[in-house]
C-alpha cells in the first residue's frame, strides 16, 4: 500500500510538471532558460569530419536532461536541415548527475554542458566552400518545481579546407564524455534484479559509482544500486522496474566512476554473471582508510623502484657524486639528505598539483604530460647540455649562495631535477597509485604524489642518515674527478635523446634551431670556463650576450613548432595505430589482441620494446596465434589515448593489455616485460 501511494504521489508530481510546462510554453518563443549554441570545431577537407557541439548553458536553478531522462523529463532532439551528401553522427552526451525529488530520480545537468556530434563533409565539396548547417532543437528545461519545453533554431558554418588550430573548448567537452570501455560486458536477470558484469581493472579506483542505462523501462532508477568487486570484474545489481519491466536483448549504459564525473560507456550482451564479491563503498560513507594506506605504500614502493628504471638513470651521475661527498661529515650528510628529499617531494607535489589542476580545467593530460610540450623539452635539453659541460669540467657553477657543490641548497636543486627526470615512466606498484590519484579528491591525491617523491629520495636519505651504509661508500679522493667526467656520458646521451625527441614533437626545423642554440650555449660556457681558470668573473658583457641569445630564442622557438606528419612506425609485429574504433573492430574479429601504449620520451617503453616486443620470437609466436597488435603513440598529447589510460586505471605509460581470443576481460601486463613474456601469452 505504501509503495502504491508513493507511486501515485510521483504520478501526480509528473502530471503537475507537465501542466506547468503547457502553461509556460508560450514563454519559450521569447526566451529560454537553457541557451543552446551550435558550434563547429574548425575546417575539414572533402570527405573528412569535423566535431560539432551544442553548447547548453542552464540559467541558475535550472537543469537539462540526459538522453534517458530517468523517471521524468525529456532529452534533446535535433531536426537537421542538410543538403544531399551531408551527414551528421549520433549525439554524444557527457556523464550526467542524479537528481531525486519525491522518490523520482532524474538524470540531469545542472551546469554548462555540451552535446557533441560529428559532421561529414561531402566528398564533392571544394576547398574554400562554406557549408551552412541548421537544426531545429527541442529540449526540456526544469527547476525542482517547474518544467518548460524550449526550442530554438541552431546554425553554424563549416569551411572546407585544412583544419586549423585546436579549440580548447572542444578538448574540454570531449574530456567530459565517457570513454568507451573497449571490452563487452555481460548481463542477466535474476531474482527481480538486473546484474551486469563489467570488465574493469582492479587497479582502477571506483568511488560512488552509478550505472545510467540508456535503455528505458528496464530498471527502477530511484532504487539503490549495489556494486561488488571480483578481481578485474565490477558487478552491478539494479532492481528491475516496478511496472511492466522490459528485458532487452542488449543493454547500453554509462558507468559513472566517481563524483568528478569520469565514466565509461558499456555495451552488454546476455551472459553469465558471477555472484559474490567484495562490496564497494556506497555513496555517503566515509572512504576506507586502509585503501588509502595501501595506495600510499604502492606510491612509496613505485618511487623507490624508479631509481633503477631506465628513465631515471641520467640523473644517477649527480646522485652518485653527492653520495660520495656524504662521507665527509655526518652533519653535512644528513643536511644534504634532508635537502635532497625536500627537493624531490616539492617537485613531485608541484607536478602532481599542476596535473590535477589541468585535469580539473578539462585538459586531457596524464603523468609525464610536460614531456609532450616542445618548449619544456627545449628547456630540459639546454639544462642537460649545461650539466654535461659542467661534469666535463668546461666551467663551474657560479651560484655558491644557492646551490654550491656539497651544500644543502645544491642537494635540494639536485632533488628537484631527480623528480623531474623521473616522470617520463611508470613502474611496478606506481601505476595503481598514480591512476587512483587522478580520481581521488585533491588532498589524498597530493598525499600519493608526496609518497612517490619520498620513495624516489629514500635510498639517498637512508645513506645520509645510516652511518653503517655511509661507511660502505668509497673514501673521497682523486677518483671523484674521473668519476665525474665519466658521468658526463649518460647526461650527454640524455641531451642527444632530448634533441631527437624535439624533432618528434616539434618538427625537424624546431629541433635544428634548438640544437644550434645548444651549441651557442656550450660555446658561451667554454668562454666562461676560460675566464674562471684565470680568476675572472663572467662580466656584464658575457651575461648580457647570453641573456640576449636566450631571450631571442624564447621569442622565436615557439613559432617554429610544427606537428610532424603522422607516419606508420616500422614494426616487426605489423602494429596498427591505436584508436577506440580500431580496438572495437579487431575485438569483433574474435582474435587475440595485444595493445601497447608507448612514447618516444619513455625510456622504459623503449627498453621493453627492444627486450620483449620487437623481437623475432615474439613476431613468430604472434603470427602463429593470429594476434593483432595495436600501438598507441603518446609522444604528443592525444586526448583519446589519455581517456583510454584513465579508463584502464593508468596515469601514465608504459601500459600493456592482452585481450584473449573470443572475448573476455583484458589482462593488464606488468610495466617491465621479460624476454619471453609475450611469447608465453601467445602460446597459451
Amino acid at each position: 500500500m505504501l509503495r502504491f501511494a508513493k507511486w501515485l504521489a510521483g504520478l501526480f508530481q509528473l502530471a503537475a510538471l507537465m501542466l506547468a510546462a503547457l502553461l509556460a510554453a508560450p514563454l519559450a518563443a521569447r526566451e529560454t532558460n537553457i541557451s543552446a549554441t551550435l558550434l563547429a570545431e574548425g575546417s575539414a577537407m572533402p570527405g573528412g569530419t569535423v566535431t560539432l557541439a551544442i553548447d547548453m548553458k542552464p540559467a541558475p536553478g535550472w537543469h537539462g536532461y540526459w538522453l534517458n531522462p530517468g523517471d521524468a523529463g525529456q532529452g534533446m532532439t535535433l531536426d537537421w536541415t542538410l543538403p544531399p551528401g551531408r551527414k551528421v553522427g549520433a549525439l554524444q552526451y557527457p556523464v550526467p548527475a542524479t537528481l531525486t525529488i519525491a522518490g523520482l530520480m532524474n538524470h540531469v545537468y545542472k551546469t554548462e554542458y555540451a552535446v557533441l556530434t560529428s559532421f561529414t563533409v561531402p566528398a564533392t565539396a571544394r576547398p574554400g566552400d562554406v557549408l551552412e548547417l541548421t537544426a531545429r532543437g527541442r529540449w526540456l528545461a526544469c527547476t525542482d518545481e517547474i518544467c518548460v519545453p524550449e526550442e530554438g533554431e541552431l546554425a553554424t558554418k563549416v569551411t572546407v579546407g585544412q583544419p586549423g588550430a585546436a579549440d580548447a573548448r572542444f578538448d574540454r567537452w570531449r574530456a567530459a564524455l565517457p570513454a568507451p570501455l573497449g571490452s563487452p560486458a555481460r548481463f542477466a536477470f535474476s531474482g527481480g534484479k538486473l546484474r551486469v558484469a563489467i570488465p574493469l581493472p582492479a587497479a582502477l579506483k571506483v568511488a560512488s559509482p552509478h550505472l545510467f542505462l540508456s535503455t528505458e523501462r528496464v530498471v527502477d532508477y530511484a532504487a539503490p544500486q549495489a556494486f561488488f568487486r571480483q578481481g578485474d570484474l565490477l558487478v552491478a545489481e539494479l532492481p528491475v522496474a516496478k511496472f511492466a519491466p522490459e528485458q532487452p536483448d542488449a543493454i547500453e549504459a554509462v558507468l559513472r566512476l566517481n563524483p568528478n564525473g569520469d565514466g565509461v560507456i558499456i555495451a552488454a550482451a546476455p551472459g553469465a554473471v558471477p555472484t559474490g564479491g567484495e562490496p564497494l563503498q556506497v555513496a555517503g560513507e566515509a572512504p576506507a582508510t586502509p585503501a588509502l594506506g595501501w595506495l600510499l605504500l604502492a606510491a612509496l614502493a613505485g618511487g623507490l623502484l624508479l631509481n633503477v628504471m631506465p628513465c631515471v638513470f641520467p640523473i644517477l651521475s649527480l646522485k652518485a657524486l653527492s653520495l660520495a661527498r656524504a662521507g665527509e661529515s655526518q652533519a653535512q650528510a644528513r643536511a644534504e639528505g634532508l635537502a635532497y628529499t625536500a627537493g624531490v617531494v616539492v617537485a613531485s607535489l608541484a607536478l602532481g598539483g599542476l596535473l590535477l589542476g589541468l585535469r580539473a580545467a578539462g585538459q586531457e593530460v596524464g603523468w609525464a604530460f610536460q614531456l609532450q610540450e616542445p618548449l619544456v623539452v627545449a628547456a630540459l635539453l639546454l639544462l642537460a647540455v649545461a650539466i654535461t659541460a659542467n661534469l666535463l669540467g668546461l666551467y663551474e657553477f657560479m651560484v655558491p649562495g644557492f646551490a654550491s657543490e656539497g651544500s644543502p641548497q645544491g642537494a635540494f636543486a639536485t632533488g628537484l631535477l631527480a623528480a623531474f627526470a623521473a616522470t617520463p615512466c611508470t613502474g611496478p606498484f606506481m601505476a595503481a597509485a598514480m591512476g587512483a590519484a587522478l580520481l581521488l579528491p585533491v588532498g589524498p591525491a597530493l598525499l600519493l604524489f608526496g609518497a612517490l617523491g619520498l620513495g624516489i629520495a629514500l635510498p639517498f636519505l637512508a645513506i645520509a642518515w645510516v652511518p653503517a651504509l655511509r661507511r660502505r661508500l668509497p673514501k673521497p679522493g682523486p677518483w671523484m674527478g674521473r668519476f665525474r667526467r665519466w658521468m658526463a656520458l649518460p647526461m650527454g646521451l640524455t641531451a642527444l635523446a632530448l634533441a631527437w625527441l624535439a624533432s618528434r614533437i616539434g618538427g625537424n626545423g624546431f629541433a635544428f634551431a634548438l640544437t644550434l642554440l645548444a651549441v651557442i650555449v656550450v660555446a658561451a660556457l667554454v668562454l666562461l670556463g676560460r675566464r674562471q681558470r684565470h680568476g675572472l668573473a663572467a662580466g656584464a658583457l658575457w651575461w648580457g650576450a647570453l641573456a640576449a641569445v636566450l631571450g631571442l630564442s624564447a621569442l622565436g622557438l615557439p613559432g617554429m613548432v610544427r606537428a610532424p606528419e603522422a607516419s606508420a612506425e616500422a614494426s616487426l609485429l605489423d602494429a596498427q595505430p591505436f584508436s577506440e574504433q580500431a580496438l572495437a573492430r579487431v575485438r569483433a574479429s574474435g582474435k587475440p589482441v595485444f595493445v601497447y601504449m608507448t612514447a618516444d620520451w619513455c625510456l622504459s617503453c623503449k627498453v621493453n620494446e627492444r627486450v620483449a616486443i620487437e623481437r623475432e620470437p615474439t613476431r613468430d609466436a604472434f603470427a602463429k596465434a593470429g594476434v593483432i597488435v595495436l600501438r598507441g603513440d603518446w609522444t604528443r598529447r592525444d586526448p583519446e589515448i589519455t581517456r583510454f589510460l584513465t579508463a584502464q586505471g593508468a596515469a601514465g605509460i608504459p601500459l600493456y593489455l592482452w585481450y584473449p581470443a573470443g572475448g573476455g576481460a583484458p589482462q593488464q601486463l606488468p610495466q617491465v616485460l621479460g624476454p619471453d613474456s609475450l611469447v608465453k601469452l601467445a602460446d597459451n
